[in-house]
């Protein structure tokens, strides 16, 4: 029996990726999927678990679409500091390759519902999860009446660590997600903000580039 929590009014959700990958993420207009990623020659710095991305792509299909994959979906979190993040931050995981540290990190910030009916209105399929989508079993809804089944204290307590599966709920949608739908990039320090905005401004973007280090361990 799934529990049922109390929903948050406003419902932010965090795509975490490493800086050098941000010029290309306005080039193309759009975050996309790890299936289009890998086809790319330059794929950019990779910061998870090359391990578990191939189990996304591979193995982790969606209840509510069972030929879709995870992996063919752009993954976000409903919070910042996230477990990935955490893992990082420690840099003694031993399945993951990438040792540069948190610092040049940066969450990029979007609405929820906003990226709900920009997925509807471009035919795109959409779920949130109930916990982790990379573990080997997971719970996935299409249905926003469900959204009272994610675990809303766990996702915003910043003390997850005997729950860390429902902690990494997630929102996935299908291939590709906007950058319009990007509110806000949230960074680790004056100087990562100065060389984000630098990159936004030389593609004649506008969105807030904030300092918000208590999004980071």
């Amino acid at each position: 029996m799934v529990m049922a929590y109390q929903v948050p009014k406003h419902i932010k959700v965090y795509h975490i990726v490493h800086m050098d990958r941000l010029e290309s993420i306005l080039k193309d207009g759009c975050l996309y999927s790890d299936d289009i990623i890998n086809d790319r020659e330059n794929k950019g710095i990779t910061i998870g678990m090359k391990k578990i991305k191939h189990r996304r792509l591979t193995q982790n299909k969606l209840n509510s679409y069972p030929d879709l994959f995870v992996g063919q979906c752009v993954p976000f979190y409903f919070c910042p500091r996230s477990v990935m993040l955490y893992l990082i931050y420690k840099g003694n995981h031993a399945e993951i390759d990438y040792q540069g540290g948190q610092e040049r990190i940066i969450h990029l910030e979007a609405d929820f519902y906003d990226g709900v009916q920009w997925a509807k209105q471009n035919n795109k399929r959409w779920v949130f999860t109930l916990s982790n989508a990379a573990s080997c079993w997971f719970e996935d809804r299409n249905d926003l009446s469900n959204l009272n089944e994610v675990n809303w204290p766990v996702v915003s307590n910043r003390y997850w660590h005997a729950q860390c599966e429902s902690k990494q709920a997630e929102f996935l949608v299908e291939h590709s997600f906007a950058w319009q739908l990007v509110t806000r990039i949230g960074v680790y320090s004056s100087a990562i903000q100065q060389e984000v905005q630098r990159v936004v401004e030389r593609y004649a973007q506008k969105v807030k580039v904030d300092i918000k280090r208590d999004w980071y361990y």
